[in-house]
């Protein structure tokens, strides 16, 4: 895989496309209007897969779903969830970036409907977060919106015309027959099948998200019968980090104490021990004194407890795994995620499987499992799949699925949460001194600034989804 540069210096960087307001939420004053395309997609493409991957991936949702348990300091793991508003704002920003890449001189359809596939991303990204928000009437400050009202979740998953999927439906078309070219592309650089694979790959995805609340899987069927859904590890939706500053995954750059406040917890220590599964050796790393022993062990920590009762329960750290080198000693070790293949052929063999295409649930269910293990450079053991818990025997197949496709969304941003919030599994138990009543967290606040800058819309959209706490679900939950 052709290494690229991460981190992408242009006259648009993310801290300034960050804002307080929905002012300069809508207008970037930072933005140069004579900018060429190519860096402003440079650096949406590089500083959204660098967020997903490090601050919503390995660093929030990992505690969420259980990949990581805190030992001292990560409140989220205790279900402390606040309002996570940086990521509103940098989201926001990045999609005034899109607005700027769509219209600038030297501009083309490729370019925009490759913004049009980033901002379904982003836009999905928000939505999935915090449920209804801001979208027909966002960044049109120029127009004198400055307060946009908040749409429905529904609605931008499905308006026939404006809705995510629509746009993203339109977008693979456009690209699929388009002349024009792109430069600046540091994930697929400039390959537009690609990019057209990624949009179809992202509507599998999003149409499995709101399946519950839909009947028609007409799309569905369609672009399965396609040819044009990603076809291998090949077409993974991923920018590498690189072995050189300021490129690297910033863990491997961080103290070490952030580095050891994630831990493996006994969630993956108990799935993965029943799956016999090696993953778990590259993910994570034995324990301290097991290594130092000789005679190296994996081994978990409860989520959710707080440091008095770890000290109370003389839980000996140096016997708890840490994640693997690959993360930590490794600075190009992983990659930047936005979507990987095993998780598309995980969301067919749901969809296969709940009837809603036709097809071998096992065959997707089997590509799923054998394209991560070789993502993690790894070939699945010979016995693997005829394993009792990994078969698939009928009942209980839809909780195989989605676990394995679980464990495949490590790091992948908020994923494996929205997965979890949808489907019910895996089950994850709350810790003992969580911070929500023992209940499973469902979203983020709104941010704070929404109720000084947006009032009104704020207001009516809280009434309408049922009241701004972390416990209220979203549409299609």
């Amino acid at each position: 895989m052709k290494k690229y540069i991460l981190i992408i210096i242009s006259s648009v960087l993310i801290f300034s496309a960050c804002t307080k307001d929905f002012e300069t939420i809508n207008e970037n004053p930072n933005a140069t209007e004579n900018i060429d395309p190519q860096f402003l997609l440079a650096n949406v493409i590089s500083v959204l897969a660098n967020e997903n991957t490090y601050t919503q991936g390995f660093r929030l949702s990992n505690y969420l779903t259980q990949f990581a348990a805190s030992v001292e300091f990560e409140r989220i793991d205790r279900y402390e969830m606040g309002t996570n508003s940086e990521y509103w704002q940098i989201l926001f920003g990045l999609l005034t970036d899109i607005n700027s890449m769509q219209s600038v001189n030297g501009t083309n359809e490729a370019y925009i409907a490759v913004g049009d596939i980033m901002k379904s991303y982003i836009f999905s990204q928000l939505t999935d977060l915090w449920g209804d928000v801001p979208y027909s009437e966002a960044l049109k400050a120029k127009e004198g919106i400055t307060q946009p009202k908040y749409d429905t979740q529904e609605s931008i998953y499905t308006d026939p015309n404006t809705g995510i999927l629509a746009v993203l439906h339109q977008s693979a078309e456009t690209l699929g027959s388009t002349t024009a070219s792109i430069n600046g592309d540091v994930m697929f650089s400039g390959d537009l099948e690609k990019w057209v694979r990624f949009a179809n790959a992202l509507q599998v995805r999003y149409t499995m998200r709101i399946s519950k609340r839909i009947s028609d899987f007409s799309n569905l069927k369609a672009l399965v019968n396609s040819g044009k859904l990603m076809e291998s590890n090949g077409d993974n939706a991923v920018l590498p980090y690189l072995n050189t500053a300021p490129n690297q995954f910033p863990l491997s750059q961080v103290g070490l104490g952030l580095y050891q406040e994630h831990r493996m917890t006994t969630t993956v220590e108990t799935i993965l021990k029943s799956w016999n599964d090696p993953r778990m050796e590259v993910i994570y790393r034995p324990s301290e004194k097991s290594a130092s022993s000789g005679e190296p062990k994996y081994t978990g920590l409860q989520n959710g407890q707080s440091r008095e009762t770890i000290s109370a329960n003389n839980i000996d750290l140096a016997e708890i795994s840490l994640f693997g080198s690959i993360y930590r000693d490794v600075p190009n070790g992983v990659d930047a995620l936005f979507m990987l293949y095993a998780e598309q052929q995980f969301a067919l063999a749901e969809a296969a499987e709940k009837g809603f295409i036709d097809g071998d649930v096992e065959q997707y269910y089997t590509e799923g499992i054998k394209a991560h293990f070789n993502y993690l450079g790894l070939d699945v053991p010979v016995d693997y799949m005829n394993q009792e818990s990994v078969a698939l025997a009928g009942d209980g197949n839809l909780e195989k699925i989605m676990t394995q496709k679980w464990f495949s969304l490590v790091s992948n941003g908020h994923e494996a949460w929205f997965n979890i919030r949808r489907t019910g599994f895996p089950v994850l138990t709350p810790g003992p001194d969580n911070l929500n009543n023992d209940r499973y967290p469902l979203r983020y606040l709104y941010p704070e600034s929404e109720q000084a800058t947006n009032a009104k819309n704020y207001t009516e959209a809280v009434s309408r989804i049922g009241g701004d706490n972390i416990n209220t679900s979203n549409w299609y939950d």
